[in-house]
């Protein structure tokens, strides 16, 4: 089976479509994309189940950078950016002791040397 992302105007994920391998030549062939539009329309972008190609599975919400030809997740928080692969990264490096910790936006927010809140 292929599955196969929907895009709005704004290239994010509407929905993730499953489609018998006897519409899909390959991977990424445009055969398949041609045909959920002539299916269902729209626009249409296989996605890898097994994250083989554009970076990721694509979800709900999700974006398709064009571009890079990449599946991008949604952005967690605002001051959040994306890194050299298309990870979101926090501004400050979560401690690395062995704890566990969440990111708070607000605390960021309050005063952008904390953000990692310790879980006990």
């Amino acid at each position: 089976m292929a599955h196969f992302a929907e895009l709005d105007g704004d290239k994010k994920v509407l929905r993730v479509c499953v489609v018998d391998n006897a519409h899909v030549p390959s991977d990424k062939h445009a055969d398949g994309e041609t045909w959920c539009e002539n299916f269902w329309t729209g626009t249409w972008k296989q996605t890898s189940y097994n994250n083989k190609f554009r970076k990721q599975y694509a979800g709900l919400g999700m974006t398709y950078d064009a571009d890079k030809d990449k599946f991008i997740t949604i952005k967690p928080y605002t001051s959040w950016v994306l890194d050299s692969n298309d990870d979101w990264q926090a501004p400050i490096a979560k401690p690395d002791d062995g704890k566990i910790y969440l990111w708070n936006e607000d605390d960021y927010q309050a005063d952008n040397e904390t953000g990692w809140d310790e879980i006990e």
